[in-house]
């Protein structure tokens, strides 16, 4: 991909909003080129008016543009439908609003792999269950039937990341693709990802305001600000020695375990705010004849949280985390168990009976 003097800009109720402000932006084949800067900055607008992806009311200028040997400039939707999946994968930053949320992870996969490989049937869905797990979907011939809902977002991640790999396409435009993922599974994407480089010769754009991300993969980083490119090199150069205030600003701004922590001495009083004692969340039911479908997501929990201090509650996707939020504040129902907040056992209450204690716990 190479594209010169690109703008972006926008009609608004204001006037003309410029997004992107001629940037020049190249990936070649098997280089890894990350874009970081702060939300805003104009990463994203720029990958989605490369693809042919943003509004009507957005317009695109560029002096020179080409992707995967097609022109930019003289592009029709036509052309750029053909150059998307087969010539370009994109991973979205939010794989929730990029996956029908009615049809099954499967079949979603499934029609991608039929409109860009040709597969059909049985080999289709055999390639789908050999993508999910590529990318580490656990037990995936089963999950290839879930729905999005049924996974966690750490998965939806992976299922979009799958798609995206279909046709093993030469350009990958990767945004935020470990966002939602649990600290365990980004090194297994990235892993990914630097195998299907020198596989395939395949070039990526990587979208991430992780800089973490950026050292461990990219080859050049391209930095982003307010619409503009404010700085460019090699990863080494960007974050061993950076020339810019902004850069520097940016890799001070990763949090760091060496640094001093604010924590502040326990209260001597004070009940608990919240009390947990023996939590369990079970999922499915019982069968009197056939087999059991029955998920222990949450076993057995005991926590306590005194006033004014802050728990963090860590763990890999699918371990219960979320559920045992959910469950405290009753929008998942225990199955076992007691909670109680600010002394008062709210496990068992009614939804009627809960609605007024509401205003003392949010998510």
């Amino acid at each position: 991909m190479s594209v010169a003097g690109l703008k972006v800009s926008f009609a608004t109720s204001d006037g003309i909003f410029t997004a992107v402000k001629g940037i020049d932006l190249d990936v070649k084949a098997g280089e890894v080129v990350a874009v970081v800067g702060e939300s805003g900055s104009g990463k994203t607008v720029s990958a989605l008016s490369i693809l042919g992806l943003l509004p009507k009311q957005a317009r695109i200028e560029m002096e020179h543009g080409e992707l995967a040997g097609e022109d930019l400039t003289v592009r029709t939707e036509a052309s750029m439908r053909r150059l998307r999946g087969s010539k370009v994968g994109m991973i979205f930053q939010d794989p929730l609003s990029s996956l029908n949320p009615v049809q099954r992870v499967g079949k979603q996969i499934v029609e991608a792999i039929e409109l860009q490989t040709g597969l059909r049937g049985g080999a289709a869905k055999k390639r789908g269950i050999e993508l999910l797990q590529q990318v580490g979907i656990p037990d995936a011939a089963n999950r290839f039937a879930s729905y999005p809902h049924e996974f966690s977002g750490g998965m939806r991640q992976r299922a979009m990341i799958a798609m995206a790999l279909v046709s093993s396409p030469p350009l990958l435009i990767a945004d935020e693709p470990t966002t939602a993922l649990d600290v365990t599974v980004p090194s297994q994407i990235l892993e990914l990802l630097r195998e299907l480089r020198d596989e395939l010769d395949m070039g990526v754009m990587l979208i991430t305001h992780d800089l973490g991300v950026v050292a461990g993969l990219a080859d050049r980083v391209v930095v982003m600000n307010r619409g503009d490119v404010v700085e460019r090199g090699s990863t080494a150069e960007i974050l061993g020695n950076p020339q810019e205030e902004y850069t520097s600003r940016l890799l001070d701004a990763v949090p760091r375990l060496d640094r001093p922590g604010r924590n502040r001495p326990l209260s001597a009083s004070g009940e608990p705010v919240l009390s947990v004692d023996g939590l369990e969340v079970v999922f499915g039911q019982k069968r009197r004849f056939g087999k059991s479908s029955l998920v222990s997501a949450v076993n057995g929990v005991d926590l306590d949280l005194p006033p004014g201090r802050t728990l963090g509650l860590v763990g890999e996707s699918g371990c219960g985390k979320t559920t045992l939020g959910r469950a405290i504040i009753q929008l998942n129902r225990p199955t076992e168990g007691t909670v109680e907040i600010y002394g008062d056992e709210i496990s068992g209450l009614s939804d009627a009976e809960l609605r007024p204690l509401r205003r003392k716990f949010q998510i």
